[in-house]
């Protein structure tokens, strides 16, 4: 096989070794060529072989070979699977199969580790279908005697099965269950083996490599075991082997903590023994998260093993900080499962394990235990460490910054917190007393030098905030905030500091909770002292974040706030500046950003020096694209705060907006959301074009062409723009739009091709003639689908029908031109094709749920009513009558004399709001405003329109031929025709 696959190895492998070799090079003028060349052979036959060839030979340099299996593992992503363009010959990828599971002795443990991820993306596309031998080769090799094959295989296995685990298709799955079943016994006989041998070793005091050797082993089966068990049974309860193993993990863990110190004494540090400590609990999370209820008889074992290291001075002194980390989120799982209801809902549930999930949890958190949990977690957990004193003392703003994500999986206070949270939430009843008791010990005055009393006060008053909610009905807390806690917040020695920001941090939890509004004023001035420049940099921290959550109130009164506005915007900007660190600054910015959202115009005393530092930072910022996110966010809510008075902004913000909406930079992944809107607000409330505003536009078609993602708000600007300089932007810029729009139409989903409509209608609307003209390439396929009535949802038919009407009322030239061209597409007649359109559009019309819609719809049908009119309109009248007066009935009101009007007629005194979700305070507002002064829809009666085609049609029909029209109405049609008009002359 290996000579039909290249005619000479030798030649080749050659080449490869040396353009490999360039492509570890540092210097640019061989690296480049070297990728280059690299690429070019990616899809060459026999290029893996020789890849192989390299990466196998143990001889070659050890970096030579890295680059090797780098190449080949890329590869196996893009070019395996089947389907894949220049994949890999299959009599290729069949000869590499074989060969790389030929030689499990690779001495390099890295590169032994990217060669079991190699395997293992092969294994997914391929295993067990097109490569069957490969478990059962791996299995007989950890049988056999050859110790760095075994841990080899072990290594490759482990890789493979969580390879394989990550499949979701049912087929998939139900192969590695078939898999699991067949290996489960062996894997975890082996586990236990190596297992055992550590243990031994140990006790026995061998020597450190041999123990780490053994341990490693057991360590690559236990994470084999682990996917073997959360993924690989549907219910993990009904096989014996995966129980057995859930069981004896809790005796294995003592074992391995108890030896795990005596190794330390011994002066053996093994990172590996914690790492199996670690991995063993993970399989219990992952159980417990997968399957509930398979391990609800785990339960009590799982709390009292948890309690043990978490809890008493003896487990304790055994436990090292990841493993209390995985202990204390096994409680935290449980007390929060789905599958284990609380007690309120209990009495309704009928699934037996839930039950007696429910009993267990119950039977265990008795009172003491519960009392002993919550004291321990708040007067042990809850203390500043020495070191977070040494780190507020060198570097505060790393203190205080929120690490995002998922912090409880790795960081014990974290951790410890939501596990406070969620045993207060669920046992309030028992914990409430027990946590008011603390309050009551600590709550008096202090000694500043009394460092271990203050952090006692500051666990205390810590859980008093995270149990805020729960604690509504219990804390007097108007009372506390106007004594003790004002009191401590003038205390300023160096220790006190701690209580200080505790106190600003507790103050904001409960300040949406329940702090009365008369108490707001003194909440703001205490904040704002707070944040004074000469108090300690951690307290301001946490002073901006309780004021956040002040104003953030759904009770906030602006009003209240004004007073306290300037000197809280000046020490804002102040401590903006102050700061150093990136992620501080953003937080800074978000909580100016909220002061901006309230209190709005407001601001505009202090945005001058905000402006300048903004351009200042922005300059500054240019490595650091999510501060910069948060320049674009604060710049967004200023431009809303300001309106029209943001013109003094427009320098910066066309700076801002052309870097992050230019898809050629860099940062635009990350700011483009964010400077869209920001594009957005600028256009809304400019109150005329300028050169630089209509410059921006150039970003716009490779944003449309790029993505469909921002698709929405691409529309709105461009919208924006129409409004903004409807002549100059269809005429020079519309053209562009229009092709580029074409192009997308085809691609979208009807949401989108609704948002394109409602564009083009925008045009129609600001200027008929110009938009009719600009969108008549695409008029066709528009009257196309109604033509062909086309069944579409009923938003996307009505838009159609829609930009129809509004082509017939205002640019009826056009519309003739496109009636025109469609008879020619489909070949009839253009009065077949008019009869056909009439028709869908009146059949259609009755669904059609919007006031301005439908008249639209039948101001344009009343102008068809003509005495010249297409027999094939003529034909449609009763139906085109029923619908008019249909409308009427709708959109008419009577005054306080009885008299009917006309109710989305717009008056200088009546504003189109109604109609429109229109925000006036906005130059954008305002221009929408006189748009739909101008629009038919709105200036037009179709009381009057209708009452004049009727006089018009008599007229020039005659009385007998205008009677005979209306003799094919249908009597309640008539009537209502009499009602609407009081023509009763007109009718038979």
């Amino acid at each position: 096989m290996e000579c039909n696959l290249s005619v000479n190895w030798e030649e080749m492998d050659a080449a490869v070794i040396e353009v490999l070799q360039q492509a570890g090079s540092q210097n640019p003028n061989v690296l480049k060529p070297a990728e280059q060349t690299l690429k070019q052979w990616e899809t060459q036959r026999g290029f893996y072989t020789a890849l192989y060839n390299v990466f196998s030979n143990h001889s070659f340099d050890v970096n030579i070979r890295w680059m090797a299996v780098l190449y080949f593992k890329n590869g196996v992503d893009r070019y395996w699977r089947k389907n894949a363009p220049n994949g890999i010959a299959e009599d290729e990828k069949e000869f590499l199969r074989q060969r790389l599971i030929s030689n499990f002795e690779e001495p390099v443990n890295q590169l032994a580790v990217q060669l079991a991820v190699l395997i293992a993306k092969i294994a997914r596309f391929d295993c067990p279908r097109e490569w069957d031998v490969l478990i059962p080769t791996l299995l007989d090799i950890i049988r056999g005697q050859n110790s760095l094959a075994q841990h080899r295989a072990l290594l490759i296995l482990h890789h493979v099965v969580k390879a394989l685990a990550s499949k979701r298709l049912m087929p998939d799955v139900r192969l590695f269950q078939e898999l699991t079943s067949n290996v489960i016994t062996f894997i975890l006989n082996t586990w236990n083996t190596y297992t055992e041998s550590f243990l031994i070793m140990a006790s026995n005091g061998a020597d450190a490599n041999q123990i780490q050797e053994s341990l490693e082993k057991a360590l690559l089966l236990l994470k084999t075991l682990r996917k073997l068990i959360v993924h690989g049974f549907s219910k993990p309860s009904q096989s014996q082997d995966a129980m057995l193993f859930l069981e004896v993990i809790f005796e294995r863990a003592r074992t391995c903590l108890e030896w795990r110190k005596t190794l330390a004494s011994r002066g053996i540090q093994m990172e590996v023994c914690d790492k199996f400590i670690i991995n063993l609990t993970k399989v219990l999370i992952e159980v417990l998260e997968m399957h509930p209820l398979c391990y609800v008889e785990l339960i009590p074992t799982t709390l009292e093993f948890s309690v043990f290291y978490c809890f008493t001075e003896a487990g304790q002194a055994l436990a090292f900080e990841k493993f209390l980390i995985q202990c204390l989120n096994l409680m935290k799982s449980i007390l929060l499962s789905v599958g284990y209801r609380p007690a309120k809902v209990i009495e309704e549930t009928k699934d037996p394990l839930t039950l007696r999930a429910y009993e267990l949890r119950q039977k265990f958190f008795v009172r003491e235990t519960l009392t002993e949990i919550c004291t321990r977690l708040v007067t042990h957990y809850f203390l500043l460490t020495p070191a977070d004193l040494e780190l507020w003392d060198t570097d505060p703003e790393n203190l205080a910054a929120d690490d995002g994500g998922e912090p409880w999986k790795y960081n014990l206070r974290a951790c410890t917190q939501l596990l406070f949270m969620a045993v207060f939430h669920q046992y309030k009843d028992v914990l409430a007393s027990v946590l008011l008791d603390l309050i009551h010990r600590y709550h008096q005055p202090i000694e500043p030098n009394n460092l271990p009393a203050i952090l006692l006060k500051d666990a205390v008053y810590n859980a008093v905030g995270l149990a805020a909610f729960d604690l509504y009905d219990e804390v007097n807390f108007d009372q506390w905030f106007s004594t003790t806690l004002k009191d401590e917040l003038k205390e300023k020695s160096n220790n006190y500091r701690i209580i200080r920001r505790r106190v600003c941090w507790l103050i904001g939890r409960w300040a949406s909770v329940k702090l009365s509004a008369k108490l707001k004023p003194d909440f703001y001035k205490l904040m704002i002292e707070a944040l004074s420049p000469e108090e300690d940099l951690g307290v301001r921290l946490a002073a901006i974040d309780a004021l956040k959550l002040g104003i953030d109130d759904f009770q906030f009164r602006k009003e209240e706030f004004t007073p306290y506005l300037e000197p809280t915007f000046t020490l804002l900007f102040a401590l903006l500046k102050e700061v150093t660190e990136c992620d501080t600054k953003m937080h800074v910015l978000y909580v100016l950003s909220c002061v901006i959202e309230r209190v709005g115009n407001d601001v505009k005393p202090y945005v001058n020096a905000l402006n300048s530092y903004l351009s200042l930072l922005w300059q500054q910022s240019e490595d650091h694209n999510m501060l910069r996110c948060s320049i674009v966010t604060t710049l967004v809510h200023l431009e809303k705060s300001l309106g029209s008075d943001s013109i003094m902004l427009q320098p910066l913000v066309v700076r801002v907006v052309d870097l992050s909406c230019d898809v050629n930079q860099e940062g635009h992944v990350y700011l483009l959301e964010d400077g869209l809107e920001l594009w957005l607000a600028l256009l809304e409330n400019a109150p005329a074009p300028t050169p630089e505003i209509m410059d921006l536009f150039r970003n716009m078609p490779p944003l449309l062409e790029s993505s469909t993602e921002s698709l929405r708000l691409c529309l709105y600007i461009l919208q924006a723009y129409v409004l903004l300089s409807p002549q100059e932007f269809l005429c020079q810029r519309g053209i562009v739009i229009i092709d580029t729009l074409r192009s997308l139409l085809t691609d979208l989903a009807w949401e989108g091709i609704v948002a394109i409509l409602r564009l083009f209608e925008t045009c129609l609307k600001a200027s008929p003639e110009q938009g009719a003209e600009l969108i008549k390439p695409l008029l066709m396929k528009i009257f196309e689908s109604v033509y062909k009535g086309e069944e579409y949802p009923m938003v996307m038919t009505t838009m159609c029908l829609s930009i129809v009407a509004r082509v017939l009322l205002c640019c009826r030239n056009i519309f003739v031109q496109v009636i025109g061209e469609l008879s020619k597409s489909v070949e009839a007649y253009e009065e077949a094709v008019l009869g056909q359109i009439v028709y869908i559009w009146v059949k259609r019309m009755p669904n059609v749920s919007q006031p301005e819609q439908r008249k639209l719809l039948a101001l344009a049908l009343c102008s068809l009513l003509e005495a010249n009119s297409l027999p094939s309109v003529i034909q449609h009248f009763p139906l085109i009558i029923s619908n008019i007066v249909e409308t009427l009935n709708d959109i008419t009101k009577y005054d306080d004399a009885g008299c009917p009007t006309d109710s989305l007629l717009l008056s200088d005194q009546l504003s189109p709001s109604q109609y429109e979700d229109v925000d006036y305070e906005t130059e954008h507002g305002q221009r929408r405003k006189r748009l739909a002064y101008n629009d038919p829809v709105h200036n037009l009666s179709l009381h009057n329109t209708l009452t004049n085609q009727f006089n018009k049609l008599r007229r020039t029909m005659g009385n007998d031929q205008f009677d005979q029209l209306f003799s094919a109405l249908n009597p309640d049609v008539n009537e209502e025709l009499n009602s609407c008009l009081g023509l009763r002359d007109l009718v038979l």
